[in-house]
């Protein structure tokens, strides 16, 4: 009787420590900035338009910018909930005036943005203008 109750007390032990060392992968997930991910405006379709902004984000803060018209690569710096971001070269692709000064607005809030925030998989970007967009978790 007395072994089983010490086999029962050091399994227990153990499994509380190895509780203690191993960490919780979702709650770590979401506290973080989604380098590494593909995160979409959380915005309607523009009228006519199929396309909704998105952000492909490498692991070391580069970033594949797709608006509703133009595309094109940036960089993203994250210190804490500080973040900048700054847009490179863009490819002008031919579409009507409104999306193209959307697209020119967007870039404007996410270059003026100076912290970033995470909920779950909302991520927001807070300037002058606050952008929320969606994690991609497929």
């Amino acid at each position: 009787m007395i072994s089983f109750v010490r086999r029962a007390r050091a399994g227990a032990a153990s499994l509380l420590m190895i509780g203690a060392v191993l960490p919780s992968g979702p709650a770590l997930a979401d506290d973080g900035f989604p380098f590494g991910t593909e995160m979409q405006l959380d915005v309607n379709r523009m009228p006519g338009s199929k396309r909704i902004p998105n952000l492909e984000i490498g692991d070391a803060g580069e970033v594949a910018v797709e608006l509703w018209c133009k595309g094109g690569k940036g960089q993203f710096s994250v210190a804490g909930n500080t973040v900048i971001f700054v847009m490179g070269a863009m490819e002008n692709r031919p579409c009507p005036p409104d999306r193209a000064q959307a697209d020119d607005e967007l870039i404007a809030a996410l270059s003026e943005a100076g912290t970033w925030k995470r909920q779950g998989d909302f991520v927001s970007f807070v300037g002058t203008k606050t952008l929320r967009f969606r994690v991609n978790t497929n």
